[in-house]
């Protein structure tokens, strides 16, 4: 009883106590999985989730790195009489414990949502007054990672309102990856380091090159990563949304090129399609290891824009073992003819061609690249 005693007093203690830096040790290169927004919205049930388990390790995904399965928002319908949160019984019968002991078994890892508010952003029963008491439920659960929204926030205070669940995952006895989405509101790469492990950059994304509204393009979200390189680390890092690879509205080109970006990035990578029933050419882009290396890098960097052409971008990235990734970016609808210089005593790398290329004299690579295509190169060398 006394040691009982005394724990709850310490528990009460550090719930009270000022926010401190978040030190959990995750997330030391970028996260990855697969998280079921982008596809299935709130159409989410515990079959579902399973089948995608399923997918990441017979797709050979889980071979590449994907470790996540992340339930996004609905699955929660409730809280009891003693406040605790309750899964949907018809969508997910077994309970979340039975799910999370399903992922596990395939050697993957457990996502779930929430949000900082007091209703997600699909009125769902969100975790406002509730932090702790739902944190101790995750860890019970088992939970990995945790997707946090920022709807239905009234007049609360942003970093106070993160920071409280920050505190309240570090005493729930679990390990879990703290994903902010927060959308970039308040410029989280400034502030987000010391209370989660990823924050999302930018409103969300949908499966189009370019566009606005609601939603944002892969463009539009690429444009806002301008400039926050100087954030990223191993530990945390800026989120430019999850993937939309193999998604409708974007070609195999856009979504190779739309990988290719996210990686030199140093984003997570979590991707958001159907993955039962992926095409050859989609299964291909997200396996590819050679390109998922360049995110992965433990030199944890996140990629710059170093030229501009109008329509014709060099994003480079610097790698560990004194290596570059350089994509080079057609963000246009016509044709564009490239001649960058390298160097004469480089070695470079066609990460899609899977193969090495000779320059061309003097040191030069020249290529024709079409329209919402990228080339990416690894260099290495003097």
């Amino acid at each position: 009883m006394k040691k009982t005693i005394l724990s709850l007093i310490a528990f009460f203690l550090l719930a009270l106590a000022p926010a401190r830096a978040l030190e959990n040790g995750l997330a030391r290169t970028p996260p990855m999985g697969w998280n079921s927004w982008n596809k299935f919205g709130c159409n989410v049930s515990e079959k579902l989730i399973k089948e995608m388990a399923d997918a990441v390790v017979t797709s050979g995904m889980k071979d590449a790195g994907y470790q996540y399965v992340v339930i996004d928002d609905c699955w929660q319908v409730s809280r009891d009489a003693e406040g605790n949160i309750v899964p949907d019984p018809q969508r997910f019968p077994s309970g979340m414990k039975v799910v999370a002991d399903y992922i596990h078994s395939k050697g993957l890892k457990f996502g779930i949502y929430s949000d900082a508010g007091t209703g997600t952003c699909q009125d769902r029963p969100g975790s406002r007054g509730y932090e702790f008491q739902d944190a101790r439920q995750y860890a019970a659960w088992g939970v990995d990672y945790l997707k946090y929204d920022w709807c239905n926030h009234s007049t609360q205070e942003v970093k106070s309102s993160y920071s409280i669940m920050r505190d309240a995952l570090k005493v729930s006895g679990r390990p879990i990856v703290f994903s902010l989405c927060e959308w970039g509101v308040e410029t989280p790469s400034k502030w987000a380091a010391d209370i989660g492990n990823l924050w999302r950059t930018t409103e969300d994304i949908t499966d189009c090159w370019s566009c606005t509204g609601q939603s944002l393009g892969v463009m539009q979200i690429l444009d806002a990563q301008v400039d926050l390189n100087g954030y990223a680390g191993p530990g945390h890092w800026n989120d430019p949304d999850m993937l939309e690879v193999g998604n409708p509205g974007l070609s195999v080109e856009e979504s190779r090129a739309h990988f290719s970006l996210w990686c030199m990035l140093a984003a997570p990578l979590m991707a958001g399609n159907d993955l039962r029933d992926m095409p050859a050419e989609v299964r291909e882009i997200l396996t590819n290891k050679e390109v998922i290396a360049v995110d992965q890098d433990a030199l944890g960097r996140q990629a710059v824009k170093d030229r501009d052409y109008g329509g014709l971008e060099i994003w480079t990235k610097e790698l560990s073992g004194r290596n570059t990734a350089i994509a080079v970016l057609n963000r246009g609808d016509k044709p564009r003819e490239v001649s960058e210089y390298i160097g004469t005593r480089k070695t470079v790398r066609d990460l899609w061609k899977h193969a090495d290329i000779a320059l061309a004299d003097g040191g030069y690579f020249r290529a024709t690249l079409a329209p919402h295509s990228l080339v990416l190169l690894k260099v290495s060398g003097e």
